[in-house]
């Protein structure tokens, strides 16, 4: 199923249709500020599973992040103890930007790795945001990776419904995506670390 849906103004009735499939264990794929993703309820294990098989990871352990609403819905599931990475993320959030941080034990089993820490995603993005504050809780989250190496990221929603609808329940069209993926930054020890420069410039 391929729904279009504009960043200016998300349709209330179709964002409840995306929310309603997140709900039942479905997968969506969908726009954020940097390149198209797809993702599952947190609660989705089976569809956290699927994914993981799609993009060659350890389903038990799967190196995948999560997409929240605000700071406050962020502070739920992790565990950020000292003031300067607090305002770190709130300086550069929403933003194109992964950050690496300790997750809490609301996070489910499945999803943490040994080390207990989680790629978080506030994306300045309406259409996914707007899905996530209704569904209510974050949802799993992974770039769509293009098969040609050179391009990198598949950009054309159209493309993306033709080469994954029947693996995805839903793709969302937010128009053209963009080529480079977001900043991820490693929170979790002394100082913050630039792990891979992406499209966010870190302001500290």
């Amino acid at each position: 199923m391929l729904i279009r849906l504009y960043p200016e103004n998300p349709d209330h009735k179709r964002i409840r249709k995306v929310v309603d499939i997140l709900g039942e264990g479905g997968i969506i794929i969908y726009p954020t500020d940097t390149v198209y993703a797809m993702g599952c309820d947190i609660r989705a294990k089976k569809s956290i599973e699927k994914i993981a098989g799609l993009k060659g990871l350890n389903p038990k352990n799967p190196d995948l992040s999560l997409i929240f609403y605000n700071m406050s819905q962020l502070s739920e599931y992790t565990v950020i103890r000292d003031n300067p990475t607090f305002k770190l993320l709130k300086r550069n959030l929403p933003g194109p930007f992964t950050f690496i941080v300790r997750a809490n034990s609301q996070i489910p089993r499945l999803f943490m790795d040994r080390k207990k820490t989680v790629g978080i995603r506030i994306p300045d993005s309406s259409i996914v945001l707007e899905i996530v504050r209704e569904l209510g809780r974050p949802i799993i989250t992974t770039s769509i990776h293009d098969s040609d190496e050179i391009i990198e990221y598949t950009t054309d929603p159209e493309l993306i419904h033709e080469k994954y609808g029947d693996f995805a329940d839903l793709v969302i069209n937010g128009g053209y995506g963009r080529n480079e993926a977001s900043t991820i930054v490693d929170c979790t020890g002394d100082e913050p670390v630039i792990v891979r420069q992406g499209l966010g410039i870190l302001e500290y």
